[in-house]
């Protein structure tokens, strides 16, 4: 099992599943971040954390252990 949290910089993937509960889960899906859609991995900051990604045309930043809960 493939998470987010593992995708280099430069690749792009698809969201298989998100995984967690509740409002965390809510709050990734209330970004944009759902199952089959398409992500680009465009940066990372300095000491790996967070994440800038880039998902249905605007760019985002995720902690690791949010892109932990997203399967690709």
């Amino acid at each position: 099992m493939a998470t987010l949290k593992d995708a280099k910089v430069g690749d792009t993937v698809t969201v298989k599943k998100i995984n967690g509960e509740g409002a965390l889960r809510r709050r990734i899906m209330d970004m944009g971040i759902t199952k089959g859609v398409e992500i680009f991995v465009r940066k990372l900051a300095p000491l790996g954390d967070p994440i800038e990604i880039r998902v249905r045309g605007y760019e985002l930043s995720l902690r690791k252990a949010d892109a932990e809960m997203i399967e690709i």
